[in-house]
């Protein structure tokens, strides 16, 4: 009975684990050092009441024309529905569709990890990989280390070279030379909650900013998934240029905070004083270069498997996440 680890509970986690379900005799579980499923496609909820949320990081999903039985699933259980509220200077792309989810961007992936019947554990942030007795030995930063026959790492690409133990003399000189050539932007995003009642009036959804330093984008989460109801109060979400991000990438969160209200304040002189204010870093928000020459996954060790993939190994999208999921598992099943 083979133990499958998958590291990292993002959409290529998630998908990944849901398509293995199945194909591995044994248990397969999806660890993250979060708090909740999601990873980039998170949902954050307001500290006064989880009816109030907002995503922070992916806002709507554009998946290519024939995408299939992966993207309709989504579809026929309501989880993604068509974006019909305004969205300012948004770019129109050929074949391609918008949607958001109504419950949350962070539903796509907990419904993919329900799916996959794999046992989920958060908070469990992963720091030395071993080899021990034909297995892999996983540490983390609390709990005792555990035993896996495959892991499947799908986190950062960054994150995969910080990980300590046998793992960095496994990884060979030009592996570690494509995974040090990948690439990511850097931004932040902070989340307004507002008390049930206040009404935030603007004729948009969301809108996409181009002639501020600081901020690119405004949305009214609660307006763009279509719910604007008296007993939940509004959310606003606000994500900054990736000049801005990466220029105080290492500045002060209490400070970045209060220069990003400011300059929406001044982009939103009338939005009202919010209840709470969640600030998130994506230090690695997009991929802007991704892993050379490997298409969707990379195979670091094959006796015992470990692999790793995610969108550094394709690209920053629904599309590229779920490409490498499948693409992950696939490799993992023709080694079962």
């Amino acid at each position: 009975m083979a133990r499958v680890l998958v590291l990292g509970a993002g959409l290529t986690g998630g998908a990944c684990a849901a398509l293995l379900r199945g194909a591995v005799r044994g248990r397969v579980a999806v660890w993250d050092k979060a708090r909740g499923a999601g990873g980039r496609m998170s949902t954050s909820r307001s500290a006064r009441g989880a009816a109030c949320s907002a995503d922070l990081g992916a806002q709507y999903v554009s998946p290519r024309a024939g995408r299939g039985s992966f993207f309709d699933e989504l579809l026929s259980h309501g989880i993604l529905k068509p974006l019909t509220a305004p969205i300012e200077g948004m770019v129109e792309k050929e074949d391609s569709c918008n949607y958001m989810a109504p419950q949350g961007i962070s539903s796509v992936v907990k419904y993919y990890l329900k799916q996959s019947g794999a046992d989920v554990f958060y908070e469990y942030h992963v720091t030395h990989i071993s080899l021990r007795d034909g297995k892999w030995e996983v540490s983390r930063k609390m709990g005792p280390p555990e035993l896996f026959d495959v892991v499947i790492l799908t986190i950062p690409v960054p994150q995969i070279l910080q990980l300590q133990g046998d793992i960095v003399n496994i990884i060979n000189e030009k592996q570690k030379q494509q995974l040090e050539a990948t690439r990511y932007s850097s931004r932040y995003a902070l989340g307004l909650f507002y008390e049930a009642g206040v009404y935030i009036d603007v004729p948009w959804a969301a809108k996409y900013i181009t002639d501020n330093p600081c901020i690119r984008f405004i949305s009214i989460d609660n307006k763009k998934r279509n719910i604007e109801s008296p007993e939940i109060g509004p959310s606003v979400v606000v994500h900054t240029t990736v000049t801005f991000g990466s220029e105080h990438l290492d500045s002060d969160p209490a400070e970045v905070q209060q220069l990003i209200l400011s300059h929406l304040e001044s982009i939103m002189p009338s939005l009202p004083k919010p209840a709470s204010v969640k600030c998130q870093k994506w230090r690695y928000s997009q991929v802007t270069k991704s892993v050379p020459n490997c298409l969707g996954h990379m195979i670091l060790h094959t006796q015992p498997l470990l692999i790793c993939g995610g969108d550094g190994f394709t690209c920053s999208n629904f599309d590229g996440c779920i490409d490498s999921a499948m693409s992950l598992a696939e490799a993992v099943k023709s080694h079962l």
